[in-house]
């Protein structure tokens, strides 16, 4: 399905969205369709917020947002993210903030049609206080535990390289939560980098079948600025580029009009 078709059929205003991608395979495109489309009031979901969610957050498409760790490894703290936290622009934004364990524990959990998953993270920190979590006992050894809810998402979105004609998709490189985040989700959007006759087999490679996905959209490139490894590379220098120009409103605002509204209403 195009993409522009599958996030009209697939995303609500309200709806929890996770777009998933660790480091690599993040599916930027599907998420500036998600902007060019005006949806509102979402909750977004992701083990690290990145930059994809900085500019959904800046175009106040979220509502609440649920993560682990809230910036980018490489340029560090998100000023959209920040500036809606702390002074509510362009909208309030509500959080709720998990270990990058505990995040992965909620997916898996929710892969699994479990009510939640159990982990030793948490105990002794001051996040317990803050966020969803609740302490166990383990009823065979005494232990001290904690318990964290599920993660099911009304739709799950992430970006892999290949997809055959049957559906079926498949990903290598650095692994993420693509493969539990699609299985906990209750609807999914799978954007390739190209739709090939057959998938061959690659080593670390990860394969969803065809029958747990909901659409496909092939959209090469669509990890921009991202990168899916072995076909397209990272664009360092946008990132660097992103941490300077986003702490400013205005400029802000400009470059999303110019680069993904505008050009996004250019390419339809």
């Amino acid at each position: 399905m195009p993409l522009r078709d599958a996030v009209e059929s697939l995303v609500a205003d309200g709806d929890s969205v996770a777009l998933e991608g660790f480091t690599h395979l993040i599916p930027f495109e599907a998420g500036h369709e998600i902007i060019r489309q005006g949806r509102r009031e979402l909750e977004l979901i992701r083990m690290t917020p990145d930059l994809l969610y900085d500019q959904m957050i800046g175009m106040g498409v979220a509502r609440r947002l649920v993560f682990s760790y809230g910036g980018n490894p490489g340029v560090g703290g998100l000023h959209r993210f920040r500036d809606a936290i702390e002074n509510g622009w362009p909208r309030p934004v509500e959080i709720e903030e998990h270990s990058h364990a505990g995040m992965a524990n909620r997916y898996a959990a929710g892969a699994a049609d479990m009510p939640c998953a159990v982990m030793r993270g948490y105990v002794g920190t001051d996040l317990a206080a803050h966020t969803t979590v609740a302490p166990i006992t383990c009823p065979f050894t005494g232990e001290r535990l904690v318990a964290v809810p599920a993660l099911r998402p009304d739709v799950a979105i992430v970006h892999a390289q290949e997809a055959d004609r049957e559906g079926n998709v498949q990903l290598w490189g650095i692994p993420g939560v693509q493969k539990e985040a699609i299985l906990a989700s209750q609807r999914s959007l799978v954007t390739v980098e190209r739709i090939v006759e057959e998938l061959e087999p690659r080593p670390g490679g990860i394969t969803i079948p065809g029958w747990v996905i909901g659409v496909v959209a092939e959209a090469p490139g669509g990890s921009r600025p991202s990168y899916s490894l072995g076909i397209t590379d990272r664009d360092n220098d946008f990132y660097k580029f992103w941490d300077k120009m986003s702490r400013d409103r205005e400029q802000f605002t400009e470059w999303m009009n110019e680069h993904v509204l505008h050009q996004g209403a250019a390419a339809k």
